[in-house]
């Protein structure tokens, strides 16, 4: 996937919104400011939550690393080309979306869930 691919994608995911931050970082949030994704982390990259239970295996991989600041929350970054395949990764920003929505309180929560 291009960024513009992975721009377009997370800003399809329900009430995601896209602003610039810290110079040219394009970070996605929900509900105003709860990140889920930051394109041209550090350069060129792409970094995103991934979850405790996932962060392990997935930081094992080629070409995956801990998101430098963001690690202690789980995050990982990659360079582009990316070294998943296109549906996983898509998979993977979906689950970091609703990662951060299931953590807003319930009230919030209405309308940004994907299995309810």
């Amino acid at each position: 996937m291009t960024a513009d691919e992975i721009a377009a994608f997370c800003l399809q995911l329900p009430g995601a919104r896209e602003d610039l931050k810290w110079g040219s970082n394009r970070v996605f949030s929900v509900a105003g400011n709860k990140m889920f994704a930051i394109l041209d982390f550090l350069g060129d990259g792409l970094a995103f939550k991934i979850g405790a239970e996932l962060f392990l295996g997935y930081v094992d991989r080629p070409g995956i690393r801990p998101a430098p600041y963001l690690a202690r929350a789980y995050w990982i970054s990659m360079s582009a080309p990316y070294p998943m395949p296109d549906h996983e990764l898509r998979e993977l920003l979906t689950r970091s979306h609703q990662q951060v929505v299931r953590k807003l309180p319930k009230v919030r929560q209405v309308g940004l869930l994907l299995d309810q």
